[in-house]
């Protein structure tokens, strides 16, 4: 039996979920708001993974942004989102992994110059106690760092022997500074390492994070080249009753991440808020060549690259561009039949299948009926 640790009921779930659905099509979509932008440092990384939706590795860059570049976009980002009413949007810099990137310091400490808040994906590998202090000379807030399950599973998953100890140490580096807001754990679940989730919960304890977020593998990037990862529906129901049980169980609290629509039990079980799809309506990306986008595990078809900073003004894309994420554009064949489309509009973008137009994965049938 799922635990329910919300203290909301399905009326009030509901009603909550009509309000938000009614907001994204009556405000969001038309007005959207730039919360997060993301800056695909590298597509370089030193890890292998399994899963990788962006099939990061040490594949030779094409048309890299320059340092110079950089520059003068976030000057560029500055003055023309200084004055909104919701102010400066907070960057995500990512990858890749991000600290390969030869001018990572000079990039994120202009961040930090022109006052915007900015925190980073990492696997860790790379932090050590001088790294981790100039994160934090460097302003950054917060950081959440792959670890993927025990050393066997880990180090397999990531195809990086000596990775799991690496990334332990990268964190209680990260931790020993006592300069972030928010260091986080992130694991993607998939069918060989689910069986371990109790045995990570007590171990990750044991660094002294007070984030773990925990995700199910997704059918992108390698991932579908790997089907035999992916969850059966018994392990995504054991997956969420996992999460629920050990959400507020001690001072390691564990969350599931933003991606799918859950059912209407499930909602705020695991989370702190309802589904909603932030691509295109919070979020966008700039890819390491200047490409423009919305999400970054986004399938990358060229259709959906909305331009490129090199030729192009970011604000003048963000205001008038993305126009198929504030659309009913994905309400067709099932999706549009569904009773539940209202909440969900076609659940998260990374695993939409644009060529069959419908979703690689539906929690409807697996989570609930």
């Amino acid at each position: 039996m799922m635990v329910s640790n919300s203290g909301l009921d399905r009326r009030v779930k509901k009603k909550h979920m009509m309000q938000l659905a009614d907001f994204r099509t009556q405000t969001l979509r038309p007005s959207p708001r730039l919360h997060t932008l993301f800056f695909e440092l590298t597509s370089k990384c030193n890890e292998h993974c399994l899963h990788c939706g962006s099939n990061c590795g040490d594949a030779p860059e094409v048309g890299a942004l320059s340092t110079d570049e950089y520059i003068k976009f976030i000057d560029k980002i500055y003055e023309d989102f200084k004055d909104e009413e919701h102010g400066l949007p907070g960057i995500a810099v990512t990858g890749g992994e991000p600290l390969l990137r030869p001018d990572f310091f000079e990039i994120t400490g202009y961040l930090k110059e022109k006052g915007f808040g900015w925190g980073m994906t990492s696997n860790g590998t790379l932090i050590t106690p001088e790294v981790a202090k100039k994160l934090a000379d460097a302003g950054m807030k917060t950081i959440s760092v792959s670890l993927d399950g025990l050393k066997e599973d880990h180090e397999w998953f990531r195809c990086s022997p000596g990775s799991y100890e690496r990334t332990l140490e990268g964190i209680r580096n990260l931790l020993d500074t006592g300069s972030f807001q928010h260091v986080q754990i992130t694991t993607v679940v998939n069918h060989r390492n689910i069986s371990s989730l109790d045995a990570m919960y007590e171990e990750f304890k044991k660094t002294g994070v007070r984030s773990w977020r925990v995700i199910n593998i997704e059918p992108i990037g390698r991932a579908r080249n790997n089907p035999e990862l992916q969850l059966t529906k018994e392990e995504y129901r054991q997956l969420f009753d996992f999460i629920a049980r050990n959400r507020f169980r001690d001072k390691m609290a564990v969350c599931y991440g933003c991606s799918h629509f859950l059912g209407i039990d499930l909602e705020r079980e695991v989370r702190r808020w309802y589904f909603l799809c932030n691509a295109g309506v919070y979020t966008a990306s700039i890819m390491y060549n200047g490409d423009i986008t919305s999400c970054l595990d986004i399938e990358r078809r060229p259709e959906l690259i909305q331009g490129n900073i090199r030729k192009d003004n970011f604000k003048d894309v963000w205001l008038n561009g993305f126009k198929i994420y504030r659309t009913d554009y994905r309400k067709t064949g099932k999706c549009a039949k569904c009773r539940y489309y209202k909440f969900c509009a076609g659940d998260s973008f990374h695993t939409w299948n644009f060529d069959e137009m419908q979703p690689n994965l539906c929690m409807r049938g697996i989570l609930f009926k």
